[in-house]
């Protein structure tokens, strides 16, 4: 098995719910891993693409039951850390009627906060094609730097790198942090997925809900013409905007190598697939892992985001984060119309 993907960050235990409404009226959860970063890693090994990932979870039982779930998805371990003097981090979901999700936390100095920086050695990005990482990591301790630290000397080792902000309003100290930290994250990022929430709170946009427009202002991010908005690297040439059962746009400059109009940038507009929704938890890691999946064989982008919608649609039909990740023939049957 060739591992040409690597994937970082958290790996954490979901606790949803027995029903719809408030944490306070809620009196019954049912555990289930997950961390977006897992989800991803996951939902990639799942794709048939199965990458190392670089995770950092406790010696605790939930630490040892996730470790569980990533043998039983066939992970590789070879950067899977156990933290013997922290917890792992604890999710309790809320949905309300229509599915959507909120999150509360419990995440002070949890394992997956304390990874250290250079983990990951130069040689193993030398022979990497692909690295993503997440926004949660970049909220609190040492992971801050860490993850930074990887993005950088990923791009360094010209990588494919993507990131996802995957904004948790509630694990960081203010809005301008939040933004502040995730824009020098975008100096390394090629791809970067988001939703029309996320790049609004990262200064994009003017307020109107309008995906494609959005989309165009945060790619204008990487030429320094955005107000303050410089990177210090190239940044993003291809940026991904889910709209939940509305599909996703994508638009792509002239840099990225999955850009085959000439036009600059490229647009791709796809309104996804209908599927009968349980749990919209990790939807949009799914959407994600499919991405990365499609651009890394060389797939174009409107085939590649299609193929992202169907993973993403198929993910809401169970309740969990992994728990219906499709495989690569469920992906088909759907693209097919089965």
């Amino acid at each position: 098995m060739t591992e040409d993907i690597l994937v970082a960050g958290e790996t954490l235990i979901d606790f949803l719910p027995g029903r719809p409404g408030p944490l306070a009226d809620v009196s019954g959860f049912d555990r289930r891993p997950g961390g977006a970063p897992a989800n991803v890693a996951v939902a990639l090994a799942k794709l048939e693409r199965p990458p190392l990932f670089w995770t950092r979870v406790g010696t605790d039982p939930f630490g040892r039951y996730l470790e569980g779930v990533l043998e039983s998805h066939d992970l590789p371990d070879r950067f899977l850390e156990r933290d013997p003097d922290a917890k792992t981090t604890l999710a309790f979901v809320t949905h309300d009627a229509a599915g959507d999700r909120a999150f509360t936390f419990y995440r002070d100095d949890t394992a997956d906060t304390r990874m250290e920086p250079g983990r990951v050695p130069d040689e193993t990005l030398a022979d990497l094609e692909w690295v993503h990482a997440g926004g949660v990591a970049l909220s609190s301790g040492r992971s801050r730097e860490a993850t930074l630290d990887l993005l950088a000397r990923a791009a360094a080792a010209d990588c494919t790198v993507s990131f996802d902000p995957n904004a948790r309003a509630e694990l960081w100290p203010d809005e301008e942090t939040f933004r502040t930290v995730c824009r020098e994250a975008l100096a390394h990022v090629d791809v970067w997925k988001a939703t029309v929430e996320e790049l609004e709170a990262l200064g994009f946009g003017d307020g109107e809900v309008r995906p494609e427009e959005i989309a165009r202002d945060a790619l204008a991010f990487s030429d320094g013409k955005g107000d303050g908005s410089e990177c210090g690297g190239e940044g993003p040439h291809t940026v991904l905007v889910t709209r939940g059962g509305d599909g996703a746009v994508a638009v792509a400059s002239e840099r990225a190598p999955w850009n085959a109009t000439g036009e600059s940038p490229a647009i791709v507009d796809h309104r996804g697939y209908p599927a009968e929704v349980v749990d919209t938890t990790g939807a949009g890691d799914a959407f994600l892992a499919g991405s990365i999946a499609a651009l890394f064989e060389g797939r174009p982008l409107e085939s590649s985001l299609a193929f992202a919608n169907a993973v993403a649609a198929t993910a809401t039909t169970a309740a969990g984060a992994m728990a219906a990740l499709p495989t690569r023939e469920a992906v088909d049957s759907m693209l097919e119309g089965r």
